[in-house]
């Protein structure tokens, strides 16, 4: 008798659109850090986690300022965002052609992340696949990321004096 509601419920249109907005959604997730390099620059790193796939890559860009840290780490989000199928083909599929996936982010200003470690000190993103990047989500990761670049400069602030 369990059986005959459901079977209902999902002939019932208002009912089974309720059923699919309440299904849980797959969502690609950022991991994203920065961090002034010797010279001075800002070394932005970002893990990507494709759950479709089952895929994670590492990603990093260098850029002079903060703010060009922030305006390149959004057209890098969205690229991976684009782009995440074409990735996991030459990056996994095919991953004999490793020279193809790296030629084809050095083309969007990436290069490929190979070290295992992650800073701790990371900001965190979730986004639904192939959408673009809303400019309201970056607020919180340009927040914490300008925190993390902050802090360890007003550590050996303190440490000078």
């Amino acid at each position: 008798m369990a059986s005959q509601p459901q079977r209902q419920e999902s002939q019932d249109p208002m009912n089974a659109k309720k059923t699919l907005s309440r299904t849980p959604t797959v969502r690609n997730d950022y991991r994203c850090s920065m961090e002034r390099n010797q010279s001075g620059k800002y070394c932005v790193r970002i893990q990507v986690f494709y759950p479709r796939h089952a895929w994670t890559l590492g990603v990093f860009f260098l850029a002079s300022s903060f703010d060009r840290a922030m305006k390149k780490l959004e057209e890098s989000l969205d690229f991976l965002q684009r782009n995440e199928e074409k990735l996991w083909f030459w990056g996994v599929d095919r991953a004999e052609d490793m020279g193809f996936s790296a030629e084809f982010l050095r083309e969007a200003g990436l290069k490929l992340d190979n070290r295992l470690e992650f800073p701790r000190r990371a900001t965190t993103l979730s986004l639904a696949p192939e959408r673009e990047v809303p400019a309201f989500v970056l607020g919180p990761v340009r927040r914490g990321l300008a925190e993390s670049v902050e802090a360890p400069r007003t550590r050996s602030a303190d440490a000078a004096d």
